[in-house]
């Protein structure tokens, strides 16, 4: 599991992001804490996790185009 530092502006749409990431393929779970502005995310075995972390942030930018994740 990695934790990354992330940028959202509210709680529902860290929800949204959080919605967005696990549907990512590659990734087995992911989970927000918007109060600390981290993300953990459990990968699948085997993925190259930047690209995997590039395609993630791609969806979460379609529920808000201000999130950012810090990989």
């Amino acid at each position: 599991m990695k934790t990354y530092k992330i940028f959202v502006d509210c709680a529902n749409c860290a929800n949204k992001m959080e919605e967005a990431v696990k549907k990512t393929d590659g990734i087995a779970d992911a989970n927000v804490n918007f109060m600390a502005l981290k993300m953990n995310v459990e990968f699948e075995e085997g993925v190259d996790e930047k690209k995997v972390m590039k395609q993630a942030l791609k969806n979460a930018r379609k529920v808000d185009d201000d999130i950012e994740i810090d990989f």
